[in-house]
Formats: structure tokens, sequence, C-alpha cells
């Protein structure tokens, strides 16, 4: 799995994701702080990434888009301190990988995650 984490995500959260052998890559690695979150989805798409945010903006844009990918894991936790991310984020990638690899939307709260498949359907 290859991730691309938006600018609330840590880049300690990118380095822990790459000591577990995954292919991720922060905005700021990518000199890409000022990009819009529709450039932003482009990208991932082109490079096959999962979007990593806790901006809610990516599932609307990917809703309207009526596309299949990118995927996009949107945390909602009240702590969002890589210490919280961190381990709901690997429960998620061993948990979903299926739908993360097919196109979903993904999203991280307290005590449950939420998965809709995409493309979402009118």
């Amino acid at each position: 799995m290859k991730f691309l984490a938006d600018m609330g995500i840590s880049m300690s959260t990118v380095a822990s994701l790459r000591e577990a052998g995954y292919d991720a890559v922060h905005l700021r690695d990518e000199g890409l702080l000022k990009k819009d979150d529709a450039e932003i989805l482009n990208k991932a798409r082109s490079e096959g990434r999962i979007v990593l945010a806790f901006d809610l903006d990516f599932g609307d844009l990917l809703a309207a888009s009526r596309e299949a990918l990118p995927s996009v894991i949107i945390f909602r936790l009240r702590d969002q301190t890589p210490w919280a991310v961190r381990p709901r984020l690997l429960q998620i990638v061993t948990e979903c990988e299926a739908d993360v690899n097919d196109g979903a939307i993904i999203v991280v709260e307290e005590a449950r995650y939420r998965v809709r498949r995409l493309p979402i359907k009118p």
C-alpha cells in the first residue's frame, strides 16, 4: 500500500508507516503545502496512493466526482496526536485492506470506523 499524508497528519505517523514497510509520503516531502484538495486527490490517484487526512472535504470531493479511486482515510478523533492516530491507522490498514485497495472512504472515529465503497452512487 502507498500513502499520501495531508498536512494535519504527523510526520512521525508517516515515519511509522515507512518503518512498517509501507510507501508513505507527506505533502511536505513533496513540496505540496499549498495544493488544494482536488490537486492532492489527483496526485494520489495518479500515483496509486491512499490519502490520509483529518479533512472531511476529501470525502465530499470523492463523492461528488463519482470516481472509484483514490481511497481516503479520514480521522475524526478527539486526540489527533500520533500516539492516537497510529494504532487506529494500522488497525484500518489490516482490517480494511481490500476496501482501500478497491476504493473507499473510511471515517475513523473513537470507537468505530465506517467504510463507504467508491464510487458513491446517487
